[in-house]
């Protein structure tokens, strides 16, 4: 392979975050704050009181803000796989495009459909029509989500498909293996449940300014109680989806698991770091740099029993998985980094020589060769063990603000459930909760940082790293495509900042 400038894989990467971490500003909002919409309007119709009816549409123009935001910034990143990474698109574009078509030919045409009804048949449907209507939408929005989570899983895990050394491309066999992957599953139960957990801090966050302004008393108390249960629930099945996500994590992703506990040197019975701090400067794919915590809190046992269900199970560590020799769950032997690159290397030369073979003995030779080594392929293409190795301070932290966030925000809702009145009363207690309501979006993006981050260096796991996925083109283009995408997500994020704050300042149209 030709040499890429790495500057061009660093600004693709950029690009490609940007857009990421700026559409993910809208979407878990889109979730969670959709079906806290659709109970109110479920209490609605199961009650036909007109207050709940009016709640209802109060959170309903939020949302339809929110939702037109997503909608702009998801698009530009999907035409980022053929612009910035055409040759991503090019080796797995007959997998990976699969769930992308499917979402948005049925989720969204599904949104769409059913949001015109929602917000344009208040009067012309049926009270029953119009709430199914509500809820459709909301489903359509998690089908959305479901599709793009497929899709974001079998690059993290890669199933259900085989290589055809004739086209060089991969090719789905299985695609149920694809879409009901046990990591796509967990993947998609986690995200979609972190997001009720965001959609339900926004809607108590704004409520408790009500409350601070005096204004919109009934209406502030019954949103943090609908909010307050549902985000009670959603923080508690996304702790629980944590956990199978990180056994998930441990059995097919190890470095990203090393990365996030700082395991330099792994070992049985190994603990959970609960807190703790990185010493700065350490070369974390040399040997010899001992203990890499400055201090470290940890739960004894914790990592072991996560990673294996046994709490004297082994647990690599980064330096164990560069250097190999340990023994496997299967039984076999741990390669090492260089191990697999060599064999990657073999696998890149036999293709090479399967399509040049004048005969067809030749192509058969090759044939073996590149089957028998294909499952390092991806490593051919590095040039040193390091490039294995992800950013470790970032994927460390950002897993610890996670997990502390999601802490904290069960402590809240169990603690406004539990505590309700009082906190109504009094002002210190209410403004904590509106100052903590950026705190949802940052839980969020930490856990994507760790996701993707954690990951690096490679674009689909094991198989296709970030240097052979991207686009031959000039890095100083994507500088300025980078700087143009800067500037118009910024807009839209002050424009969403803006009109969501005229409408809350505007609140339920009516005097109290």
């Amino acid at each position: 392979m030709d040499a890429i400038d790495t500057s061009l894989v660093d600004w693709s990467r950029a690009q490609f975050a940007l857009t990421a971490m700026y559409h993910w500003v809208f979407v878990p909002l889109t979730l969670g704050l959709g079906v806290v919409m659709a109970i109110m309007e479920t209490l609605y119709v199961r009650t036909g009181r007109e207050f709940w009816k009016q709640t209802a549409r109060f959170w309903m123009k939020l949302f339809g803000i929110n939702f037109a935001m997503g909608v702009a910034t998801g698009i530009i990143l999907e035409f980022e796989f053929g612009t910035n990474w055409s040759n991503y698109s090019w080796f797995v574009g007959d997998i990976f495009g699969a769930p992308l078509a499917i979402e948005g030919i049925v989720a969204f045409f599904m949104e769409s459909t059913f949001i015109a009804i929602m917000y344009f048949g208040w009067n012309k449907v049926s009270k029953g029509a119009h709430l199914a209507s509500t809820w459709l939408t909301i489903i359509g929005a998690t089908l959305s989500a479901w599709w793009i989570l497929v899709a974001n899983a079998w690059m993290q895990y890669p199933v259900g498909m085989e290589f055809n050394p004739d086209t060089v491309r991969h090719e789905m066999v299985d695609f149920a293996a694809v879409a009901l992957s046990p990591v796509a599953v967990t993947k998609f139960c986690h995200t979609v449940a972190s997001s009720w957990v965001l959609g339900a801090v926004f809607v108590v966050g704004v409520s408790c300014w009500y409350l601070l302004r005096g204004r919109h008393q009934e209406f502030a108390r019954a949103s943090i109680r609908v909010a307050a249960w549902f985000g009670l629930v959603a923080a508690l099945l996304t702790a629980h989806t944590g956990h199978q996500s990180g056994r998930d994590i441990a059995l097919h992703q190890p470095m990203k698991l090393a990365a996030a506990e700082g395991l330099y040197e792994g070992g049985n019975s190994q603990g959970l770091v609960v807190a703790a701090a990185l010493r700065p400067g350490i070369d974390w794919a040399a040997p010899g740099q001992g203990n890499p915590f400055l201090f470290h809190i940890e739960l004894p046992y914790g990592l072991s029993l996560l990673a294996t269900h046994d709490m004297h199970g082994y647990v690599p560590g980064i330096r164990n998985l560069l250097e190999g020799g340990y023994t496997l769950p299967d039984g076999s032997v741990a390669l090492s980094a260089e191990e697999k690159m060599q064999r990657g290397r073999t696998a890149i030369a036999a293709l090479a020589a399967y399509r040049s073979a004048k005969d067809e003995a030749g192509k058969q030779a090759a044939l073996e060769t590149l089957r028998a080594n294909f499952a390092w392929f991806g490593y051919g293409y590095l040039t040193h063990p390091s490039q294995l190795v992800p950013p470790v301070p970032l994927t460390f932290y950002g897993f610890r603000i996670m997990v502390m966030l999601g802490g904290y925000f069960i402590a809240l809702f169990a603690g406004m459930l539990l505590l309700g009145k009082w906190i109504f009363r009094w002002k210190p207690a209410l403004l904590v909760v509106v100052l903590t309501t950026p705190l949802a979006w940052l839980a969020s993006q930490a856990g994507w940082v760790v996701a993707e981050v954690g990951r690096q260096p490679w674009a689909i796991q094991g198989l296709l790293p970030n240097v052979a996925a991207v686009s031959r083109l000039d890095a100083g283009a994507v500088q300025t495509t980078f700087c143009l995408f800067l500037v118009l997500f910024s807009l839209l994020l002050v424009a969403e900042l803006s009109i969501m704050g005229k409408a809350i300042e505007e609140g339920l149209g009516v005097k109290d």
